[in-house]
């Protein structure tokens, strides 16, 4: 045996099966016993010493996981019990109320306390896509507690802040706020496994799913990139319990933006075709569409691009009905960016358009409050209009995006300013110069990556 530390990792998926540690120790001895290792005959304090750090030596590692994964219905591999093993490293989460806040509470411990970044991994392809999967059409089993984390009063408490956090993300960036919004996570998640009304099951759930989306959101931001996974995973294992499948759709729709930023269109691809078989409201749906039209940008297949904008321009153009706070912000400011983003990809394959236009109609058409984006709309409409040979008005348009981008934390907006340092390469004047110097000054003092 190696020296003694905690194992959340295996604690989570012990909870999640709902049985004592005493029948866990019967049903690894009985599984030992049929394979022929008669002397291995745990107890339930043994058990504990595993959770505890004690690790076992072969073959006991593979009989508890074939002992829990038979348990839980799903197939397990790493439970830290090994030298080298990860913890809590998987996009998954048990479907089981206690265990899943058991593991959101270990990211969350990871990322506050421990910043253990290194040990989570970034997951693309298909385990991905089928961890989306799985979530958006999930059913939690619950455990029974006396004691209960939430009233009336504390559930309004969390609505209130997590409002507050969203607004102050949407003018201000995520960057200045993020450790707040994980440190509220961390007590929501704490309080959840002590037990939730059944009256307030869905209050509670829904604003743990905006706040979990949320802390995603700010994460990605700042450049933590599977720790934002992590949270977003949980935001939508969130929306599930609180009866909400289209809000679900809208966190898997962030997680879509990721592998777009990331580079990964594909993957990005595949999480929306997953979203759109959820979708049911029309906002959602219109999201959806408008989000895939521009992966196909992307990948330069105008065809598909077009017949996917054309879905969305139809949807926001009847109306999206009544709107949840949640997906709000799409609208035909954002569904604009979107175009003028698609139009821009395109026009990097030799497709020629007038982003700048697309641009212009999403900031005639902002609401108020949505600082951030705002920002990236001034940047990409300077940018466009130097790709389009407008040297003199791309300057002056930089030079006020400049000015707003200066009080925004954010790695959305320097990953845009360095889209603007390219646009401006071919020309030399003095007043391209003057954005140039500006531009490489601000992006350098906000990185976009953070190792994560």
């Amino acid at each position: 045996m190696t020296g003694r530390t905690s194992n959340p990792h295996l604690a989570v998926w012990v909870a999640a099966t709902g049985l004592s540690h005493g029948e866990i120790a019967r049903r690894v001895a009985a599984e030992a016993n049929v394979q022929g290792h008669r002397q291995i005959a745990p107890d339930a304090s043994r058990i504990r010493r595993w959770i505890d750090g004690e690790r076992p030596r072969p073959p006991v590692p593979a009989l508890l996981t074939a002992v829990l994964s038979d348990a839980i219905g799903q197939p397990l591999s790493d439970l830290g019990l090994t030298a080298q093993g990860p913890m809590l490293d998987s996009i998954q989460l048990p479907l089981l109320t206690d265990a899943a806040a058991q593991t959101l509470a270990g990211w969350t411990q990871m990322d506050l306390i421990h910043n253990r970044r290194d040990t989570l991994k970034l997951a693309f392809g298909a385990p991905l896509i089928l961890a989306a999967e799985r979530m958006l059409g999930g059913t939690a089993r619950r455990l029974n507690h006396a004691a209960k984390g939430f009233d009336t009063d504390t559930t309004t408490a969390l609505e209130e802040v997590t409002a507050f956090f969203t607004r102050a993300d949407a003018a201000k960036g995520g960057g200045l706020y993020r450790s707040a919004i994980v440190a509220q996570l961390a007590e929501v998640a704490r309080r959840i496994q002590d037990g939730i009304p059944t009256s307030l099951k869905a209050r509670v759930f829904a604003a743990t799913a905006d706040l979990a989306a949320l802390a995603g959101w700010v994460s990605h931001d700042s450049g933590r990139y599977a720790t934002a996974q992590r949270y977003w995973s949980y935001g939508v294992y969130a929306a599930s319990e609180a009866g909400q499948p289209d809000r679900g759709v809208e966190i898997v729709t962030r997680m879509s933006h990721q592998m777009i930023y990331l580079g990964h269109p594909d993957d990005a691809l595949g999480l929306l075709d997953v979203a759109a078989k959820k979708a049911i409201l029309p906002a959602t749906r219109a999201l959806v569409a408008s989000q895939t039209g521009r992966v196909h940008a992307a990948l330069g297949d105008e065809r598909r691009a077009e017949q996917h904008l054309a879905t969305a321009d139809e949807l926001v153009a009847d109306g999206l009905g009544d709107v949840p706070e949640w997906v709000a912000y799409f609208d035909a400011a954002e569904h604009a960016g979107a175009r003028a983003v698609s139009t821009r990809d395109l026009n990097s394959i030799d497709r020629p358009g007038r982003a700048s236009l697309h641009f212009t109609d999403a900031l005639a058409l902002r609401k108020p409050g949505f600082d951030r984006v705002r920002v990236m709309d001034h940047i990409g409409l300077a940018a466009a209009l130097f790709d389009e040979g407008e040297p003199e008005q791309a300057a002056a348009a930089a030079q006020q995006a400049l000015t707003e981008a200066v009080r925004i934390d954010s790695a959305l907006v320097t990953s845009r300013l360095n889209t603007l340092l390219d646009a401006a390469r071919p020309y030399r004047t003095a007043a391209v110069d003057e954005v140039r110097t500006r531009a490489a000054d601000l992006a350098a003092a906000r990185p976009t990556t953070v190792a994560a």
